[in-house]
């Protein structure tokens, strides 16, 4: 709306007084104007506030998941490092084992062919052509759920 071209606002032709009937009723839509104006600023004010007020609620919920996850991280990987630990000590021990009973079973052989007596002497798997075959597939393996709980 512009001020000069208004349908029913006319400017004085004579030069009256500021309580003739015509300036009032352009001051009295300037003023609803401004008043209307001024709302509509409020609002938009108000609107902005409260999205920002959101992005903020977000962002504390985004920073709260994010430590969340990775004190979940962490947790996991301290699992990892512990479980590494025992498979290498597992591994080490397991070679150490082996040997002994490589060195046991070559007694037998010894003393297998100097006696004469035939003895039942199991063949030993070799770990690094098959990783996969336990040398002990009668001893089951199980894990615990609470190993794996955070």
């Amino acid at each position: 709306m512009s001020s000069g071209s208004s349908g029913n606002a006319k400017l004085p032709v004579s030069s009256g007084s500021e309580g003739d009937p015509q300036y009032v009723v352009i001051d009295e839509r300037k003023k609803r104007r401004m008043i209307s104006n001024r709302e509509s600023a409020r609002r938009s004010r108000m609107r902005k506030q409260q999205h920002l007020d959101e992005l903020l609620n977000q962002l504390a919920q985004l920073q709260q998941d994010n430590s969340g996850i990775l004190q979940r991280i962490n947790a996991t990987a301290e699992v990892y490092v512990n479980v590494e630990s025992e498979n290498s000590i597992l591994r080490a021990q397991m070679t150490e084992l082996s040997d002994r009973l490589q060195s046991l079973n070559s007694v037998l052989h010894i003393i297998e062919e100097v006696s004469g007596f035939s003895m039942d002497i199991p063949e030993i798997p070799d770990p690094l052509l098959k990783p996969w075959q336990l040398p002990c597939p009668s001893l089951p393996i199980t894990a615990s759920s609470s190993m794996f709980q955070f």
